[in-house]
């Protein structure tokens, strides 16, 4: 777990979080700023899931209120967590049908990129595909197989949800789309994964997601892209600790960046 320069924001004795002016505000500019760029980016599911969702646009949604909403879909909720929690306690929200999302917004200094992720990030980025059922059902198992790997297979394991949930692109009617929650979250990412010529694009390969190496600090120089959601949810189903020991045996392929932290 890296160090994070921001600090939780706690919930009252009503699970209401206090967040100021100021904050409310970063979250009407981000959201603006975001909706803007999906149209041709984001994946229809992802943004239909954004209208079901009806956050509200002028100040941060309380995770009550988009719990209201994800249970009436698929009985998920949003639990407050800190900025950044360990792998098991990660994998046993999920498994609970219970998102973690980060409680603090940005700084204004941070309003383009943040290695962390905050509750904009968390509720704008992954919440939308929670409200549809092969997709919570997917996040729901994926955290379950987390509490049963090792900790030296956690690491492996987080690879696959690095490249489908946080950063996974998709073909929908002939055309490159998003749906993962870091790229529809982030406004240079975005433009990056589907219009920059830099990036691979690869066909989804749970096996080979789970051989290669990423960092959280940059741009994606590799993307996995699915013929269809289904692929992914279809993942449920598959014993992940196979996959893993074959993908051990096989061996990581090579960083495709610099291994230095910038």
């Amino acid at each position: 777990m890296k160090q994070t320069r921001y600090q939780a924001k706690t919930p009252d004795k009503n699970g209401i979080i206090p967040y100021t002016d100021e904050e409310n505000e970063t979250w009407s500019i981000l959201y603006h700023r975001q909706r803007k760029l999906l149209p041709g980016r984001a994946c229809e599911d992802y943004i239909a899931g954004l209208d079901r969702l009806e956050l509200s646009t002028d100040r941060i949604p309380q995770p009550g209120e988009v719990s209201e909403r994800l249970l009436d879909f698929t009985g998920w909720q949003v639990e407050p967590v800190p900025a950044l929690i360990n792998f098991t306690d990660f994998f046993q929200l999920l498994s609970e049908k219970k998102f973690p999302a980060a409680s603090f917004i940005r700084r204004r200094e941070d309003l383009d990129y943040l290695q962390e992720p905050d509750i904009f990030h968390e509720i704008f980025g992954h919440c939308p595909l929670l409200t549809y059922p092969g997709f919570a059902d997917f996040t729901q198992n994926y955290g379950k197989y987390g509490l049963a790997a090792s900790k030296k297979d956690r690491p492996m394991l987080a690879r696959l949800y690095w490249f489908t949930v946080e950063f996974g692109l998709l073909w929908e009617n002939g055309q490159l789309r998003s749906y993962g929650a870091g790229i529809n979250s982030s406004p240079g990412e975005l433009q990056y994964a589907l219009d920059s010529d830099v990036p691979e694009r690869l066909p989804f390969d749970p096996l080979d997601a789970l051989r290669t190496p990423y960092r959280i600090d940059i741009y994606q120089p590799v993307y996995f892209v699915l013929d269809h959601p289904k692929d992914l949810y279809r993942l449920a189903e598959v014993n992940l600790q196979e996959l893993i020991d074959q993908a051990r045996k096989l061996g990581e392929f090579p960083p495709k960046f610099d291994k230095e932290a910038s």
